[in-house]
């Protein structure tokens, strides 16, 4: 019982909660990031390079046994078995992380300003220490 008692004191202490809350509210934050990069950002990046669909680059490696190139999309030749290089997915999951770092540096930024701000600085006097 006693690796038992040591798992639960473990598992209850307010740094092990306060990790999970993180988590779960990091994962949620990184689905509303990806969102943001598939849904809005990298249409009107598309839009902009003349209609580019970056989910849909890709470099052909190996055709596939199921149909021969050429491939309307990415999808297409997954399904042909076609082995690709998918750059266009890398690019969007680069463009993905930025956002995300960008954001918690600017939420930690934040933070640490308000704690600044709610913090007082000990004073400095002109008082001199005694000999």
């Amino acid at each position: 019982m006693g690796m038992l008692a040591e798992f639960r004191e473990f598992a209850l202490k307010g740094n092990v909660i306060d990790m999970a809350v993180g988590v779960v509210i990091g994962a949620a934050f990184g689905l509303i990031i990806k969102s943001a990069v598939d849904d809005l950002i990298m249409p009107a990046v598309g839009m902009l390079t003349g209609g580019t669909d970056f989910a849909n680059m890709y470099v052909l490696l190996k055709p596939g046994l199921k149909t021969l190139p050429p491939y309307e999309t990415l999808a297409a030749a997954t399904e042909a078995g076609a082995v690709t290089l998918r750059y266009g997915v890398f690019l969007n999951t680069v463009i993905n992380f930025l956002i995300v770092a960008f954001s918690v540096f600017i939420a930690l930024r934040t933070l640490i300003a308000a704690k600044n701000r709610v913090t007082p600085k000990p004073r400095v006097t002109d008082a001199v220490p005694p000999a």
